[in-house]
Formats: C-alpha cells, structure tokens, sequence
C-alpha cells in the first residue's frame, strides 16, 4: 500500500514510520511519500527515517516530494499533518491572545479560532485534490484544530476523512492503568468534541470501574487528570474531564501561567525544533539520535503550565512515549484489513449526540471495518456538558462560515461567540491583531 503523508517534514513523521516498520502481514504500507512545502525539513526527516530503517530489510520505502499532487496520485491512505504558518504562526496566535488576556492556545479559544481560520482553506483545497487524484483514499486528519479541520473536509470526502488525537488514548490508558485493567480489555465510554471530551466510564468484563477511581482520593491523586483537576472536582463531574478542559475550568489560572511563563509553548517548540532542524545539517551528526533527544525534552514539557498552575508535578514516564501513531496504524489496519477495532476517533455524528446535527464531527468509541469508521451509540450528556459542547461547535460553525465566504464579520463572530473570549470588542481586535500578522487570513475582508 502507499501512504501519503502530508507535512512530510513534520517533527513527528518519524513516529508514525517507527509504527509501520513494526507493521507485518499482508496490505502493511510498502511505500511512504513525504510531502512538505519545506525541502529542508524534508530532508531532516528523510534522514531520521533512514536511520530508523537502517538492518530492517522490508523497511517501507520513503520518497519524498514538494508537489502536493505528486503525493496524493496513487495513495491509498493519506495521513494530513500540516500546520499551515508553521511554528512561527502558532507563536502569533499565543502571543496575541494572551496580549488581550485570553487563552491563545493552539486549539481550544482565541489561538485555536485563529489557527483554524488560516488552515481550513487549506485543508478545503487538499481535500478537493484528494477526491480527484485519488478518490478511494482513506485521509487520516491529525491537523489541527482535528475536529474542525475534519469536518470542514468531510463536507467534500463525506465519510472518507477521519480524525485522530492521541488524548482520549493516553487519557483511557491512565485510567486503566491506575484501576489495575489492562487498556485493551477495557471499554471506555468517552463523549465529546476533540480536546473537549470526558470519560464517564470504563468496563471491564461489563462492569464499570470508574465509580470504585471517584470515591478513592489516593487513586485520583495517582494520575496526571487527577492532579490536574483534583478530586472534589473531578468527584463533582462524575467523570474524567480531557486535559485540555482545564482551559476552561480553570481558564484564568492557566491565562496567568501562560503569561507568567518565559516563553509561551509554540516559542519553545519553535526554537527547539530549529535547533533540531539546523543540527541535521551535520553530516556527522546522528540524526536519529537528535530527534529522539529533542522528543523526550518535547513530552517532558508538554502542558508544563498547566501543571503547574494545579501542582500536579513532572508527566509520568509512561505519558512520554505518545500514542497517535498507534492509533492512526490501528485505523489503516483496520480499513485496509477488515481487521475490526475499536477506537476512539473524530467522525460524523449521525444522530449520535442528539443535540447536534448528523454532520457535526464529534469525538466518540467507533467501530471500524473495511467500510470505514461507525460511531458507537452513547448515553446523553449531563447539561453543563452539552452546554459547553455545543457553544463550541457553534463557534466551529461561524469559522467554516468565515474560511468559506471570506467574511470578517462572520470571522469576528466567530471569536466573540467562544466560551473563553468574554467580549466583542476583544473578538473585533483579536481579529485586526490576527489579520495584521498573518498572511495567510488576507482572504477576510474589511
């Protein structure tokens, strides 16, 4: 089979090339194309796979491209991981935010509006090259924001994009973890939007276990959800929150950790991943090495103030080896197999969530077939829940609205309507900041 993956030069390729080199039997991906509009990175990652591959005799064969429709003609899946503006861009969007007082993270508020407002025209325009070049691919959506950026291309692919995120499964695999139940022989009834989703239950052998985590306060404390929300209020929810919802329960907190930190997270990674990128220049330098070291210090840090805004401590070391790999290899199997799964995904809703219509992605348990990816049933959600989830989805809505007709009214809506962004002045200067240092949001009009 070929793959294609797109931001090819992306610093976590080499993951999902370590996930297929593990890979055996019949229809495993004997061919990967890179596809970057950055040569260089390219190049960096080409030699990072090459090392990875170094002894493993039926190692996929990595070619790598700067013509998008190059990439695309003749694959069977195609793995999107672009970030449109690049690091740089991500730095903006926090910069900005946190210089009105609001959350500029990359996905969720004022920094995760901006960021889908610049990539959803881009992810619009891969779709549409998709369903021409190569019409029978599966596309992998792991750009983000994941949810949004899904549904605004399954609008032109339907059901043949589906969106991943490694949260939910690091999530459920802590849960287990602590409970003494192995991840894989437990069910884990997870609901939501990507990076706004709870656990409310996890079954083994048909009985839920997470009432016996609620009531034990030295469990809670055992694992990173439970530090970072802590247990009254984990105990008031009844359910297991998505780490990233502590934007919003405890928003100013971490509005004030971010502007209190020395550098905000796309800074960091900005600059750390230059000096990665540089030190691949060196012929003599391992390249492997490097990526594996600047990985570590990357999951070291992850989520850093918000931990420390809750003192919830270092990341455990079985948090530090990421996930998204193992899901999105799972999902290829899967399909291209008919080898069944269960996985948590972002998909169509189709009645799902009755408080949202059949298009609505949403992140939920599906089963997956040959025929693609089928969202499981769930119980409804508690109402502070779909409150919350459906104020967001409102605003996923005004941005696809925005990206399609090019409107700066519907653009500063969009902002303004965000649970995390507390007024339309802010939202009509959020949008001048965003436009004025972005290029790539010309398109909205006066």
């Amino acid at each position: 089979m070929r793959l294609a993956i797109l931001g090819g030069g992306g610093f976590r390729v080499p993951l999902v090339y370590g996930a297929l080199l593990g890979d055996r039997g019949a229809g495993r991906v004997t061919r990967v194309v890179l596809h970057d509009v950055d040569a260089r990175r390219l190049r960096a990652v080409s030699r990072v796979l090459g090392e990875q591959a170094a002894g493993v005799s039926d190692a996929p064969e990595v070619i790598t491209t700067t013509d998008l429709d190059e990439a695309l003609r003749g694959a069977d899946f195609v793995f999107s991981a672009i970030r449109v503006g690049g690091l740089e861009g991500r730095a903006n969007d926090e910069r900005v935010a946190l210089a009105e007082g609001v959350l500029g993270q990359e996905t969720v508020g004022a920094g995760g509006i901006a960021y889908g407002l610049r990539t959803v025209p881009v992810a619009v325009d891969i779709a549409r090259r998709v369903a021409r070049l190569a019409p029978d691919a599966w596309v992998i959506n792991f750009t983000n924001p994941a949810g949004l950026v899904t549904e605004a291309m399954s609008r032109h692919l339907g059901d043949r994009v589906i969106g991943i995120c490694d949260s939910p499964v690091g999530l459920g695999r802590r849960i287990a973890r602590v409970l003494g139940a192995k991840p894989d022989e437990a069910w884990i009834d997870y609901v939501g939007l990507n990076h706004l989703g709870w656990v409310r239950g996890l079954r083994v052998a048909g009985q839920d276990q997470l009432p016996r985590l609620l009531a034990d306060p030295a469990l809670l404390g055992s694992f990173e959800e439970g530090r970072l929300f802590g247990a009254d209020w984990l105990r008031s929810l009844g359910a297991i929150p998505n780490e990233y919802l502590h934007y919003y329960y405890f928003n100013r907190e971490a509005v004030q950790a971010y502007q209190q930190a020395e550098r905000t997270r796309g800074a960091f990674l900005r600059d750390q991943q230059e000096s990665f990128y540089a030190g691949t220049d060196d012929p003599d330098v391992s390249a492997l090495e490097l990526w594996d070291r600047t990985r570590a210090e990357r999951e070291a840090t992850y989520m850093s103030e918000n931990r420390e805004a809750a003192g919830a401590g270092e990341r455990e070391a079985d948090d530090l080896s990421g996930g998204y790999e193992k899901v999105a290899l799972a999902l290829m199997r899967a399909v291209a197999r008919d080898e069944r799964a269960t996985l948590i995904l972002n998909v169509r809703n189709r009645g799902t969530l009755s408080p949202l219509d059949e298009d609505a992605v949403i992140e939920v348990p599906c089963l997956v077939d040959a025929n693609g990816a089928h969202p499981v049933s769930v119980d409804p959600l508690p109402g502070h829940a779909v409150g919350l989830v459906c104020a967001v989805k409102a605003v996923e809505r005004e941005v696809l609205d925005a990206a399609r007709s090019g409107s700066r009214a519907t653009a500063v809506k969009a902002f303004a309507l965000h649970p995390l962004v507390d007024s339309v002045s802010v939202a009509r200067r959020l949008v001048d900041a965003y436009t004025a240092v972005h290029p790539g949001l010309a398109y909205l009009g006066r």
